[in-house]
């Protein structure tokens, strides 16, 4: 039994774990608990040293002092705020209006709407609670298919866990041992990707089932100009100037400049130009733009002078994403005043908020941090490792697998739990195969988007149903009844966005260039010398095990002392800070 239990510790520790989440019993306290009962029962087989376990402390100590994780509460604060701010009232009634006039309008505003709101908040509950709140009653209003309504909103929200500053990325950089600048860049294409991809779905929905998405009536739309007509050609010719200032700014930039930074920049110019006609036709009322133009340059500038404070100063190098959350909110809480949005209580609430949100995932990291410990000490990383490299296929095995077990697990726990008991599993089996991290972790961003959607766990799914209409109602506006949205209603309008997600993931495999031309670099994969390596590895696996049967066991000043690398990293982070 003895033997057995050495032999095989890492696999039964990893199952108990399992049983544990299954049970219910929460995540941080079951990571600590099974880490810490393991660790006692391989200290007393004789498979660690009583000593092994004295790094723990010192792990904690790490985690205090980590200035990556600061961000999180930075973004969570900088998001909560702008939920109250007004700032996506605004968005979404102006936006419903300039595309209110084509079929599939409003959705095309909500998911546009959610990837503004996602480059500022990045933060999923404050996007889908205040799109639901606005958005869906008009959508309803106006006929639009229930299940596509909630589907469209709840995927649009969840576009912030992909798009930067996204808090999935922070995490992910920590665990993969990344810069997060470096994630951030690397999933700005794939986040806009994913956008477009969803503006397509509802464009098919649109000649598909026209009567599921049908344009706004006319007394609905109530920007127009004296004389009765939309204003969106003088619209058209801003947007067409601004675009041109912006070409010519990416033109004139040197070559070599990376594509995020070249995006981010061109566009705040080509906004810049707009914003300045704008301001001058409301100073002297020249007339030179129409309404529709006029409201959506200065409803569109918040944001965006938002998303370049944040973005704009992480891609340029002038702030670290740290430092970047922390003006994005200080950006966040200068807009709310301005907008006379703010008191005491709503920055109490953020605060208590955030608060929360800080300790949960603070706690998940520390429960992880003694997992891990004592998994490294029942050489659980190289069972990991000889079990995925293993796989046939090689590399495109390893992610397909690894890609499934993400999607599977994403069922029954949220991202942080993903990101903190799989990552460091999976992370470094990934960096031996020769796979870029920062493109893996993106791929895994992606994947893990999917948590947010998967009936009937997926969280964005119960955001939006805490904001639905739970029973009948009169509009007030048109005096129709409508009916209340279902939770089946909302799961099957969630399915079609997840099958989306997951071409997503496809695609990111099949294009790696995606993630890796906003790092201005190629992947550093080479599929053939991974295939050559892993066929000499396999090689060597009989001699290696022969050799580990008749070793001793190692002493523990043989082993790797855990403290000394993490104080010799602790030191190499402080050599690179400024």
């Amino acid at each position: 039994m003895t033997e057995f239990l050495t032999a095989n510790m890492a696999p039964i520790m990893f199952a108990a774990l399992i049983l544990f989440l299954l049970f219910g019993y929460a995540v941080a306290f079951s990571l600590a608990a099974c880490g810490l009962f393991f660790g006692v029962v391989a200290i007393e087989l004789g498979m660690i040293q009583p000593a092994f376990l004295q790094s723990l402390p010192l792990r904690m100590f790490g985690i205090m002092q980590n200035d990556t994780l600061l961000a999180i509460p930075f973004f969570t604060f900088m998001g909560l705020i702008l939920e109250r701010s007004g700032m996506a009232e605004d968005l979404l009634d102006t936006i419903g209006q300039l595309f209110g006039p084509i079929r599939g309008g409003l959705a095309y505003a909500v998911i546009f709407v959610g990837a503004m709101l996602a480059a500022t908040t990045g933060v999923v509950a404050a996007s889908v609670i205040s799109m639901g709140l606005i958005s869906l009653p008009i959508m309803l209003r106006y006929g639009y298919d229930r299940r596509v309504a909630g589907g469209v909103i709840a995927a649009s929200g969840t576009l912030a866990q992909i798009i930067p500053p996204s808090l999935v990325l922070i995490v992910l950089a920590d665990q993969l041992g990344k810069s997060v600048g470096d994630l951030y860049k690397g999933a700005f294409i794939p986040g806009f990707v994913l956008t477009a991809l969803y503006v397509g779905y509802i464009l098919v929905l649109s000649f598909v089932r026209p009567h599921w998405v049908p344009a706004l009536p006319p007394e609905a739309r109530t920007i127009r100009e004296p004389d009765g007509s939309s204003g969106l050609r003088s619209l058209g010719l801003v947007v067409v100037g601004a675009t041109l200032c912006a070409i010519t700014f990416a033109k004139w930039r040197p070559e070599g400049t990376p594509l995020d930074e070249l995006i981010v920049t061109s566009l705040c110019v080509g906004v810049g130009m707009a914003f300045v006609l704008a301001v001058i036709n409301r100073i002297t009322g020249l007339g030179l733009l129409s309404n529709m133009a006029e409201r959506v340059t200065f409803v569109m500038i918040p944001p965006l002078a938002l998303i370049f404070l944040v973005l704009g100063t992480i891609f340029l190098g002038i702030a670290t994403p740290t430092e970047g959350g922390a003006m994005g909110a200080v950006g966040a809480l200068a807009m709310a005043l301005m907008r006379g949005r703010i008191d005491l209580k709503l920055i109490r609430q953020a605060m208590d908020s955030t608060m929360k949100l800080s300790c949960f995932v603070l706690f998940i990291l520390l429960g992880a941090t003694v997992f891990s410990l004592a998994f490294q000490g029942v050489d659980g990383p190289k069972w990991v490792e000889h079990l995925l490299t293993g796989l046939p296929g090689g590399q495109l095995g390893f992610l397909i697998v690894v890609n499934i077990l993400v999607f599977v697990l994403a069922f029954f726990l949220d991202f942080f739990e993903l990101a903190f008991i799989i990552i460091p599993l999976i992370g470094p089996v990934a960096e031996k195969l020769g796979i870029d991290l920062v493109w893996f972790g993106v791929l895994l961003a992606v994947n893990m988007q999917t948590s947010f959607m998967h009936p009937p766990f997926g969280f964005a799914l119960f955001y939006l149903r805490s904001v639905a209409p739970h029973e009948d109602y009169i509009d007030k506006v048109t005096k129709k009844p409508i009916k209340k949205i279902t939770i089946e209603q909302i799961y099957w309008g969630a399915v079609p966005f997840v099958v989306i997600q997951v071409l997503m993931v496809g695609m990111i495999i099949a294009f790696p260039s995606l993630v890796s031309s906003g790092l201005g670099n190629e992947p550093t994969v080479d599929a053939e010398q991974v295939f050559q390596q892993m066929q000499t590895d396999s090689q060597q696996k009989s001699d290696d095990k022969d050799a580990t049967d008749a070793a001793k066991p190692e002493s523990a000043d043989e082993k790797e002392d855990p403290m000394k690398r993490l104080m010799e990293s602790m030191k190499d982070d402080q050599a690179k800070k400024p």
